[in-house]
């Protein structure tokens, strides 16, 4: 493979270096989350502070980005605020194939500026640029400042609002109208490091290898996949379809779950209710699934609102998890997160948590300052405000799970989280395939590192032994084979972070999706560089084995690979999944599935020989040596 451009910041000593990545390094990792990993696991390999100047942030492309392609991902990765250890964030938009035309494989920023600063890239011309006058300002103004000052309206960028310049432990970096790095707090690194914004404009041709060829595979690819049913729903509802699926079939979270459906309240979150505000679907470069709505709110309480989205995901953290049936605020509440540079996902989770604790009156007025009722619109809205600004309470929640440390110790059994990261939108406790993949995730509760959505379509047993290679059970209930799925997808999803390609496009909900066959295809077409499926597979296992390891340096073990009490000991009490609860021994047989498919020890370690054949027993020594010198 060819190598890469590596562009290093230093802000403390304002100097900048370009730097080679080996083509060797770019072939073992490929581009994003890989070469991230790679290139952080130095860094990462052993305790730190996330606020240090030492904790670099680093952000790269996808190797497909810039081309025609199944999406145009970008992960951005550092030390996180919110868990202490694995921080990384996978954004879709145009800031990626940007780089990628600015000649750029990755970005890593250094140290930390005496004042405000945002990063100006145009090829090779880099700078440090004044952003006092920024400081302060929401992501979508200060897109627009950092466009009329440079007068263009082609730059890109990413960059924080006011909970990043907080250091809120859950703020996100958004980029565009939508899209937004948000789990695990990169957001708060850039803020601890006083830079606003990165901006990136590229003039520079990205030609394929073999123009012809890659246009006409790409196109076959488009084709297929346009036809397909689950791109078409994409298309016609985006994510918020997952939402009726969810409530009805009650894997999802509601009031922190303490239930999983809202019964026939839950339909008026359905996706089917966008209609009355969306303005048309939008997708990212270099996509062919337009799956986010454009909305404008007209009138009522919320009249004026705009953006793009929401997702699933942020409905159901502003709405359901938050005892809230009303769509408009959730659409509301959402654009607010991203307004003030907060994740959807965390934030809905620390709002549900306080709400349980005073339902509980384990808090009350007296602490909050003010009451916080299940459902109550209002108090979600001055929350979010109090959280991102660091006000009364807010500051308080907005240090995530170090809060038990000032409400108290008999707050910590309502904070459903895993290895520093609180559970998403769903309750897994009726779908045992996504219980594992939670527990297992490598940066804490995520949905993104290894869901096997296919598990709740019902598809028949033989079709599933195909696609895993292994016998699968046909229920989402049962525990059969599901260490099997989740290893699986674990490979894939951390396969498509490295290509830039979007995991909606690949087998995510889909068992005809494109994945490793295709995608070697198109790396030959695109760089002349061959691959067979089986050596992209190990791509994706040699960066969710090096993860692991980043996890093992920070004292995190198989000790951490469950879940919350809450899973194991309160079956589900009302709706389709009642009576359903994770057995611990069943969990654990799963477990040990999905250890022995990596290839792990019965503890979770890698073997000396896993590490050596993937390549990794110098990069993941005790030394730390970075893959790429």
């Amino acid at each position: 493979m060819h190598p890469g451009r590596l562009l290093i910041i230093d802000l403390e000593e304002g100097e900048i270096q370009q730097q080679t990545v080996a083509g060797d390094i770019i072939r073992e990792f490929c581009g994003g989350r890989g070469l991230n990993m790679s290139l952080l696991y130095p860094y990462l390999a052993r305790p730190g502070d996330p606020f240090a100047p030492d904790n670099p942030l680093v952000m790269s492309p996808g190797l497909l980005c810039g081309l025609p392609s199944l999406g145009s991902r970008t992960n951005i990765s550092s030390r996180s605020p919110e868990t202490g250890h694995l921080g990384d964030s996978n954004v879709g938009g145009e800031l990626g194939c940007e780089m990628k035309a600015a000649g750029l494989d990755a970005l890593m920023i250094m140290g930390r500026s005496n004042s405000p600063v945002y990063v100006f890239i145009q090829d090779d011309r880099v700078e440090l640029r004044d952003a006092k006058h920024l400081w302060g300002k929401d992501p979508v103004v200060t897109q627009r400042a950092i466009r009329f000052e440079l007068d263009d309206e082609r730059t890109k960028i990413a960059t924080i609002g006011i909970a990043g310049e907080n250091r809120v432990r859950f703020a996100g970096v958004r980029t565009g109208l939508k899209n937004m790095a948000g789990r695990t707090g990169m957001g708060a690194v850039l803020g601890s490091k006083k830079v606003k914004a990165i901006a990136v404009r590229g003039t520079k041709d990205i030609k394929p290898f073999d123009p012809k060829g890659y246009l006409a595979f790409y196109k076959q690819i488009y084709d297929r996949t346009l036809n397909s049913k689950w791109v078409n729903a994409l298309g016609r509802w985006g994510t918020p379809l997952l939402m009726k699926n969810a409530n009805t079939n009650g894997f999802l979270s509601v009031r922190n779950n303490q239930s999983t459906t809202f019964g026939e309240k839950g339909e008026a979150l359905d996706a089917e209710h966008l209609d009355n505000f969306s303005k048309g679907m939008v997708a990212c470069t270099s996509c062919p699934a337009h799956c986010r709505h454009r909305y404008h709110i007209p009138e009522g309480t919320y009249a004026g609102t705009w953006g793009e989205g929401p997702e699933y995901a942020s409905i159901g953290s502003m709405g359901s998890k938050l005892g809230n049936e009303d769509l408009e605020s959730a659409i509301y509440a959402s654009e607010l997160c991203n307004r003030l540079g907060l994740d959807t996902i965390s934030t809905g989770s620390y709002i549900a948590w306080a709400m349980e604790l005073y339902q509980r009156g384990i808090i009350d007025d007296s602490v909050v300052g003010y009451p916080i009722p299940w459902g109550d619109r209002e108090a979600i809205i001055r929350l979010l405000h109090d959280i991102a600004r660091r006000e009364g309470f807010g500051d308080i929640l907005a240090e995530g799970r170090f809060a038990v440390q000032d409400i108290g110790p008999e707050a910590e059994p309502y904070l459903l989280q895993i290895k520093g990261l609180p559970i998403e939108m769903t309750d897994e406790r009726a779908p045992k395939s996504f219980a594992l993949g939670m527990a297992t995730a490598s940066r804490g509760a995520c949905h993104m590192r290894s869901r096997p959505s296919l598990d709740v379509l019902g598809l028949p047993a033989p079709l599933l032994r195909e696609l895993y290679g292994g016998n699968v059970s046909e229920s989402y209930l049962d525990y059969q084979g599901k260490g099997r799925m989740v290893w699986w997808h674990e490979r894939n999803n951390a396969l498509c972070d490295s290509l830039g390609i979007c995991r909606f496009l690949s087998v995510f909900s889909s068992p005809n999706a494109p994945q490793a066959e295709r995608f070697a295809r198109l790396i030959y077409l695109a760089f002349g560089e061959r691959y067979d499926p089986d050596e992209l597979w190990d791509v994706g296992e040699r960066i969710c084995t090096l993860e692991r390891m980043i996890l093992l340096g920070n004292g995190i073990t198989k000790d951490e690979d469950t879940l919350p009490r809450r899973y194991f000991d309160e079956p589900i009490g009302d709706g389709p999944a009642k009576g359903e609860v994770i057995n611990p021994a069943r969990f654990e047989e799963m477990l040990q599935e999905y250890y022995n498919l990596h290839d792990w020890d019965l503890d979770g370690t890698p073997k000396d020989s896993t590490l050596r054949r993937l390549g990794l027993s110098e990069v993941a020594s005790p030394d730390g040596k970075s893959p790429q010198t």
